[in-house]
């Protein structure tokens, strides 16, 4: 079984965001980056199919030199190999066709992708691989198993779930549930990540479909009001005047 996980160079949740070059790139400086929550966990589930069935996991990146730490710590959590497609990643399309022209000749059973990366929050780029590929999509899915070259898949649906099976090759976008938890690397792994191949590309040529204008931060919170407990008179000419304008 062959699998690819196609992972995003995310900053941490924690990171302060601001932006340069007149608010149309966020500023690097100073933020910590992590692999995508969603295929970190897609990535663990990976890991434990591989486990049980035996084969092969590939991750993959559309970056820049500086979202190699990120693709060593998923060599660390046990994939057996990388590729970091060399180039800046932009919107949607683009990833996803820098990813499908990886992926159409490397015979791949499942391509997983998280539901959507946390810094743009498109929840496009899986489907747009399966579509350029010409194979399914499984969207949302929380859970999988394997039997054979068949996908057994637990997806979110509004007000439950949803239980399907898929033949490979399919492309998977794992949300939360997919696995428990991050596989946390040990130790070997590691070390082990230091000597495994991290292979690099060059891009594909594409048209940018989409430009960005302009980055704009969430408006700060006002500061809490307190209100003395008996004065009910005051707290409900506030939720009438200050709330309602809110």
């Amino acid at each position: 079984m062959k699998i690819l996980v196609c992972i995003s160079n995310v900053p941490d949740t924690t990171a302060k965001i601001s932006f340069v070059e007149d608010n149309k790139v966020y500023n690097k400086n100073n933020v910590q980056f992590i692999i995508s929550p969603y295929e970190e966990l897609a990535l663990t589930r990976a890991l434990e199919l591989k486990e049980a069935a035996s084969g092969t996991i590939t991750v993959l990146t559309v970056g820049l030199q500086d979202a190699e730490p990120t693709m060593r710590k998923a060599l660390a959590m046990g994939a057996d190999d990388a590729i970091r497609v060399n180039t800046e990643a932009k919107d949607a399309m683009f990833v996803a066709k820098q990813i499908a022209e990886v992926a159409k000749n490397k015979n791949y059973d499942i391509i997983f992708t998280g539901k959507e990366s946390i810094d743009y929050n498109g929840s496009q780029v899986g489907e747009m691989v399966a579509e350029l590929l010409d194979i399914p999509s499984i969207t949302s899915v929380s859970g999988i198993d394997v039997e054979g070259t068949t996908g057994k898949i637990q997806r979110e649906i509004d007000g439950g779930y949803e239980q399907i099976e898929c033949e490979f090759p399919f492309v998977g976008s794992g949300q939360k549930g997919i696995a428990p938890e991050p596989r946390i690397p040990a130790m070997r792994g590691i070390m082990m990540a230091r000597k495994k191949p991290l292979n690099i590309v060059e891009p594909v040529e594409f048209t940018d479909l989409t430009q960005v204008i302009t980055h704009t931060l969430p408006e700060a919170k006002s500061a809490c009001t307190m209100i003395e407990p008996d004065n009910v008179g005051e707290l409900v000419r506030l939720l009438h005047e200050e709330a309602k304008a809110i």
